[in-house]
């Protein structure tokens, strides 16, 4: 295994990505990162967790205002979480996802991270996706008390804000299978049998 091999999972909401990186992680004996980046940028920037929870996978509100009512504000106009603008947070979290990067290899969930190492010759990126009635499924199963049209309205939600993330911090479209090194439907495989093809495709191209 690279030293510096590094998979980065975008996911929509529900299908599954989060445990496919998991299992990922374990199949490749790699570490896994997801709200872990969250701790990993406290430590690092000696800044309180909470500064880096407000504004996880969230674009600038300023940035959503923009899109519903057409217009671009300045990056000065942008809003600050707990006296520091989500830029900097951003920033903050992507100089500890290039140092993760540099010190070991890793499975990385969201945070633009595919984005942030585009430059790496060996970071991998994939996005996951499932059909919204297996999402679903999915966020009832694992949230007791959800309904299935309350699944729906939060998968829904939730796929907006971390499109509108995606796309302010990067110059790719979230989901656009050519952001991507590789998109797959969880669903077709489920999430086992995902994660293993996944790993043997990597460590067929880590071969090359």
């Amino acid at each position: 295994m690279s030293q510096n091999l590094v998979i980065t999972i975008g996911r929509q909401f529900g299908s599954g990505g989060r445990e496919i990186g998991k299992m990922l992680a374990e199949l490749l004996d790699v570490k896994y990162y997801d709200k872990e980046l969250i701790y990993e940028a406290s430590k690092a920037s000696g800044l309180c967790t909470e500064h880096f929870e407000r504004a996880d996978e969230k674009a600038p509100n300023r940035f959503i205002n923009a899109i519903s009512m057409g217009w671009m504000a300045g990056i000065n106009g942008i809003p600050a979480v707990g006296g520091l603008s989500e830029e900097i947070i951003f920033k903050l979290q992507s100089d500890v996802i290039r140092k993760i990067a540099e010190a070991h290899p890793a499975v990385i969930v969201g945070r633009c991270a595919d984005y942030i190492l585009r430059d790496n010759p060996n970071c991998f990126s994939v996005f996951i996706h499932a059909p919204m009635h297996d999402c679903i499924q999915r966020i009832v199963g694992r949230n007791t008390g959800v309904t299935e049209k309350e699944a729906e309205e939060l998968a829904t939600k939730r796929n907006k804000v971390r499109s509108a993330y995606y796309n302010f911090y990067t110059d790719k479209i979230w989901g656009d299978g050519a952001s991507y090194d590789m998109c797959i439907n969880a669903s077709i495989l489920g999430c086992q049998k995902t994660a293993e093809w996944i790993a043997a495709f990597v460590k067929e191209k880590m071969s090359r």
